[in-house]
């Protein structure tokens, strides 16, 4: 109330002198004013003006763009910038006789105020820093009811293929965080774990595609940093969500939150039961001296159900006013079934039928996860000074199995155990005004046992994959950097070198593999304001790919008698070297981020297709084995766009895209043994190839009457063709619409996910090659069809509209300040 009648007496103030002095040559003080931990400008920021000669008070306010213009007579002025429950900066009197610009002015939340503010995230936004983009997911309709993978796929950069799979700019090989760490909410499997994180337990995700060196090496293309939401309002305050849909998709999560001076508990809790039926069709064309001999059909049903439940449940405790301590304890126990109708046709090369058969696959998987974290930061002053501290256990349990009933039963059975520890200390020392001192210690420990076993009777022994895999893996990491501002130029400078010890023991064939490595990454990123609109980033990182413990292990899946997925053991790191350079320019109601990128990898990992001869059901036939091997190298360079135009409040279009060119180098030789002669023949596939593809996506949010907010987003992702494949174009639509209910307490949402069904994945495969081919694979995969839902948020003590401020006690989520 205070400030409010400040800002009122200003205004009147300024314009009764305006009045009364109209012959007094005016000048003008500019600037804009940001929220410093975001750079979110601040709208209505007050700007005081105290003649120190007079003593006369005038001032302004600022704009939806944080930006002032305020008009006053020359003179010597004190300046105060003000905004509620962030801390005062002030200017010591100066005198002004010309126009001044006062440029970006960052100002600090201020903890001591928090309790009069009552507030939630509800933005989404895409902001820039020197080493990311940060998507905030906020109001994004087309994400509510979904999963973590739904809001990935929505990031600019990113695409979430139909199998899970995610890629950045068109890689597969990125890195995912949890709140800045290695987290066992990624699961073993990555893509499977993602989908059962519901998308209301996210508040924002971080795309580094340049990343400091206070971030893992881990991910030639670069990191996702999934930030959970924590609450952080004062007292008690909560959400609850629910959602149902067709397919059958039945989500309930629960965000509730209690804070007090000298406490901070918070909880994420959710369930959920949904069914997928999916589709996989398959033809493989076998050929022989370029004739076709014969052709083999599978079509396979898979309807995919699970139910899950997992909670996250958190304590933060003020030590003082400078420092804190965190616990977490996050749950996850989820139940699983796939039933795989795969119907089987062969046919000679006079189209006439050799057999028919069914092949079902039944198959239960249950996921159990127990994590436990704990937190201490201690800020030793307001400038940035400060020591953290974290200490992480996980257990993570995969536990499947599967009954196959064909002409030949068979059980299969896979257990897989993961321990996982990492102690991780950061310090962070201001140096001056605006430069930074930052070293830290990371030490990730990981040990996998995997047993395989697979019955069949009828399957000779040389091809049954059972086995016994042990996987350890160490990783102790250095970093240091450096960072400054001068003037409108700001760089950011570092090194990480990172020690890795790997042991491979597969106690079936009583195999040993043991690989040390001790690597050195430099990173460097510049930063130059040209103005306050636009901006250029520079960025460069060497960074690496270790393969996984299922990259490794050698198992063949079992889901096809003639096509089969394995591991390598013999798998190498791959090496990239990265440069990004970014334009950013907004102007009027246009914000415009554009990257060019280019990517030098060595000792590539490409997962390839090659052919074998083995006894099917008592005949010889031809199988195809995919696996991956390293080639010896890949250049990638592309360029991305992302636009957002704002035509007013209720009408928003945003859009990106994303082209990229790929040329790889290398060859694969392997041994082909006939099985009537016992005769080798050795096999040379060629994999070099140079192509590119793309992806765009546009996005657009409409008020319409009764206040009913619509979105619309559409994707397209590119045909993508290399030495071994055609992959097809994918396209797919979602639409949603909004409707705050019960005063704005509560929000209703309807959510169709892929509008028209097209959301496909189309490959046709040559192996060994595709200039001689022996057999040739047209595959089409649907992992989920089209879905409507509908999504019930309640929302209690919490202000809708108002953005979140962070706790004083709170570390930056990600480790690290921004220059």
């Amino acid at each position: 109330m205070k400030k409010i009648t400040l800002l009122l007496f200003c205004l009147l103030t300024s314009t009764f002198l305006l009045a009364q002095n109209p012959s007094l040559k005016e000048i003008t003080i500019s600037g804009k004013v940001v929220d410093a931990s975001s750079n979110q400008p601040l709208e209505y920021a007050t700007v005081v003006l105290k003649n120190t000669k007079t003593q006369k008070i005038s001032g302004g306010i600022t704009d939806e763009k944080g930006q002032f213009n305020v008009k006053t007579p020359k003179g010597t002025y004190q300046i105060n910038v003000e905004f509620i429950s962030f801390k005062t900066i002030t200017f010591p009197a100066q005198e002004i006789s010309v126009n001044k610009k006062l440029g970006i002015i960052k100002l600090q939340e201020n903890a001591s105020s928090l309790d009069e503010v009552v507030v939630i995230a509800e933005k989404s936004t895409v902001d820039i820093r020197l080493d990311k983009k940060i998507y905030n997911v906020g109001k994004d309709m087309t994400v509510k009811g979904g999963t973590a993978s739904d809001v990935l796929d929505n990031v600019p950069s990113v695409d979430v293929d139909p199998e899970g799979v995610v890629s950045l700019r068109g890689s597969e090989n990125v890195r995912i965080l949890i709140d800045g760490k290695p987290s066992a909410l990624v699961g073993l499997s990555g893509a499977d774990a993602l989908k059962q994180l519901p998308s209301d337990a996210i508040e924002r995700v971080e795309v580094i595609t340049s990343p400091s060196a206070r971030y893992d090496s881990e991910g030639t293309a670069g990191i996702l940093n999934i930030i959970l939401r924590k609450g952080k309002a004062s007292g008690f305050n909560g959400s609850v969500n629910v959602t149902v849909g067709d397919p059958k998709n039945y989500q309930t999560a629960v965000n509730l939150n209690l804070r007090t001076e000298k406490i901070n508990v918070f909880t994420n809790l959710g369930y959920s039961d949904n069914r997928n039926p999916g589709v996989y069709n398959s033809d493989v064309t076998y050929l022989s001296n370029g004739a076709i001999d014969s052709v083999r059909i599978e079509n396979r049903d898979n309807d995919i159900s699970r139910k899950g439940f997992n909670a996250n449940f958190g304590l933060e405790y003020y030590l003082n006013k400078k420092s804190s301590i965190t616990g977490t304890i996050f749950v996850r126990d989820s139940d699983g079934k796939n039933i795989s109708n795969n119907y089987i046709s062969s046919f000679d090369n006079a189209n006439t039928n050799l057999y028919n058969s069914t092949r079902i696959q039944d198959e239960g998987e249950t996921d159990e996860t127990l994590q436990f974290s704990l937190n201490y930061v201690n800020n030793f002053n307001e400038k940035g000074h400060k020591l953290t501290l974290d200490l992480q256990h996980s257990a993570n349990k995969e536990n499947e199995s599967a009954i196959i009933t064909d002409i030949n039963p068979e059980t299969n059975a896979t257990n897989e155990l993961s321990i996982d520890n990492l102690v991780q200390a950061d310090y962070v020392l201001p140096i001056g005004e605006n430069s930074q001192f930052e070293t830290g210690y990371r030490g990730s420990f990981q040990d996998l046992t995997s047993n395989y076993l697979v019955v069949a009777p009828n399957l000779a022994p040389e091809y049954n994959p059972s086995n016994n895999l042990e996987f350890t893996q160490n990783v102790n990491a250095f970093y240091t950097q450096f960072g400054s501002k001068i003037d409108k130029f700001s760089f950011l400078l570092g090194v990480r070198a990172e020690i890795t010890n790997i042991d491979i023991q597969l106690n079936n064939t009583n195999e040993n593999y043991n690989k040390k490595y001790t690597d050195f990454f430099p990173t460097v990123n510049f930063g130059y304001e040209l103005t306050e609109e636009q901006s250029f980033t520079l960025g460069y990182s060497k960074r690496l790919r270790r393969p996984s413990s299922r990259y490794l292990n050698p198992f063949e899946s079992r889901e096809s008698e003639v096509i089969f997925s394995k591991g390598n053991v013999n798998l190498d790191p791959t090496y990239t070297n990265s440069f990004d350079l970014g334009y950013l320019n907004r102007f009027g109601k246009v914000t415009l981020n554009s990257s060019i990128y280019y990517q030098h990898s060595t000792n590539n990992i490409e997962r390839v297709n090659s052919q074998e001869t083995r006894l099917v059901n008592g005949k010889k036939t031809n199988v195809l084995v995919r696996q991956p091997i390293n080639l010896a190298s890949e250049e990638r360079a592309g360029f991305e766009f992302t636009a957002n135009y704002n035509a007013s409040r209720k009408v928003r279009f945003s859009g990106s895209f994303n082209f990229y060119q790929f040329e790889t180098e290398g060859e694969y030789t392997y041994n082909l043994t006939d099985l009537s002669t016992n005769t080798v023949t050795p096999i040379t596939q060629n994999f070099d190839t140079k192509n590119n593809s793309w992806f765009t996506r546009f996005d657009a949010k409409i008020t319409l009457p009764w206040d009913i907010q619509s979105q619309t987003r559409i994707f397209y992702r590119g045909p993508k063709d290399d030495a071994q494949s055609d992959v097809k174009g994918i396209l797919s639509a979602n639409l949603a619409f909004s409707k705050d209910i019960l005063k704005d307490k509560a929000t209703l949402v309807l959510n169709v996910s892929d509008l028209f069904n097209t959301r496909k994945y189309q490959v046709i495969g040559y192996a060994p090659s595709r200039e001689n081919p022996t057999n040739i694979t047209d595959q089409t995969f649907q992992r989920r069809m089209r879905q409507v839902s509908l999504n019930f948020t309640y929302r209690f003590n919490q202000n809708k509209n108002q953005k979140e401020r962070k706790s004083g006690g709170n570390r930056e989520d990600d480790g690290g300040e921004e220059f």
